[in-house]
């Protein structure tokens, strides 16, 4: 199926407007969105998904007419609270389609964070009351036909209809293709965070591509990632799961390695860390200005300046680099000093193909980095 034909179709249903969070399992639709450029599709990404159903709700307000959200089946625990408690026809009744990447179906190859994910995601829609279809690389125009008439007497009913994506449902078309105009490669980066830290303090990667990247690159220069823990899931966290570890042993030095679109989704965190200030945290933020790890679609805040965000909400030294040397000097005044400091990295969406995968589980992981860090 191409998504540019799902988005017709979907457009034929009274749908103008569509929100979310990209997913690579969703990378040919989101693509197809962000090529229409605004002719058919208002388009939105926002900051996590839960924002997207506020968004949908919103708009229906003003225009009677249902809004897609689309998002990755891990984003389905951000949308379950203004879904239950803002959409669901037994409070304000707002329609709306979902269309959900299925990562991590069972009887399917995926990584650590989606297995399980995987296994209730039809579950969770059914204990949310929400009726759903699965779609793959064999249905038909006739059957997405009937699929979203099934939606329209849903949004008639004012609820809410899914549409579960499985791997491989859409074809390939054109794909968005976009440059971000930074020219600081993300490992050439993370290899001098990397030489500069790694040896005098624990490290607390992002989800996506950072974690594979710091992996390769510790084992590469160090023969070890012992002092590396790999946020795999929990997109947004990073930097919480940084603190509770630098409040709990203010010792030892904690540096958080993390993403733009991970930042944006939970921002309330950097209030938070402002507020508590430890002294024993560097929080670093890679920003390449989009979603790279699941298509490269631009962020919701592409253009804006975490560095200067952190400013305003009370960081004590902040940085904001573009080169190797401004990366350099800034990792070695933060590791000066003690205070919370920010360190915004701009760098290039340039990838390798080829990059690995970790060959731990995760709990392999978690054991490994806790006797690293208890001395053992």
């Amino acid at each position: 199926m191409r998504a540019s034909t799902f988005l017709q179709e979907v457009r034929k249903i009274g749908i103008d407007t569509a929100a979310g969070v990209p997913d690579s399992t969703l990378k040919q639709f989101c693509d197809a969105l962000c090529l229409d450029g605004g002719a058919v599709f208002r388009h939105y990404v926002t900051a996590n998904e839960g924002a997207a159903v506020g968004l949908a709700a919103g708009a229906y307000l003003a225009t009677k007419r249902p809004c897609l959200v689309y998002l990755q089946n891990s984003g389905l625990g951000n949308i379950i609270n203004p879904l239950a408690s803002i959409a669901n026809d037994e409070v304000y009744g707002i329609p709306m389609l979902f269309v959900v990447g299925w990562r991590g179906e069972p009887g399917t190859q995926d990584e650590p964070q989606h297995i399980y994910q995987g296994k209730v995601t039809c579950e969770l829609l059914e204990v949310m009351g929400v009726p759903f279809s699965v779609i793959d690389a064999d249905t038909t125009a006739v059957q997405l036909k009937e699929i979203l008439a099934k939606a329209g007497a849903q949004f008639a009913e004012n609820r809410q209809y899914a549409v579960v994506v499985r791997r491989g449902a859409f074809a390939k078309e054109q794909e968005f293709l976009w440059e971000n105009g930074c020219d600081l490669l993300r490992e050439q980066a993370l290899k001098v965070i990397l030489e500069k830290v790694y040896q005098q303090a624990f490290i607390v990667s992002t989800t996506g591509k950072i974690s594979r990247e710091l992996y390769e690159q510790s084992d590469a220069l160090y023969g070890a990632h012992d002092r590396l823990f790999m946020t795999v899931g929990g997109m947004g966290h990073a930097s919480m799961i940084a603190y509770g570890m630098a409040q709990a042993d203010p010792g030892k030095r904690i540096v958080c390695v993390d993403g733009d679109g991970a930042v944006m989704m939970h921002m309330g965190a950097l209030g938070f860390l402002a507020k508590q200030a430890p002294k024993n945290m560097v929080h670093i933020v890679i920003n390449n200005a989009a979603h790279e790890s699941v298509g490269a679609v631009p962020t919701g805040c592409s253009g804006q300046s975490y560095a200067q965000i952190a400013r305003e909400c009370g960081y004590e030294n902040v940085y904001l680099v573009r080169t190797v040397p401004e990366l350099e000097t800034a990792l070695s005044e933060v590791l000066r000093c003690r205070a919370l400091s920010m360190i915004e990295v701009m760098v290039s969406l340039d990838a390798r193909a080829d990059l690995g995968r970790p060959r731990e589980s995760a709990m392999e992981n978690k054991i490994r980095f806790m006797e690293a860090y208890r001395g053992r």
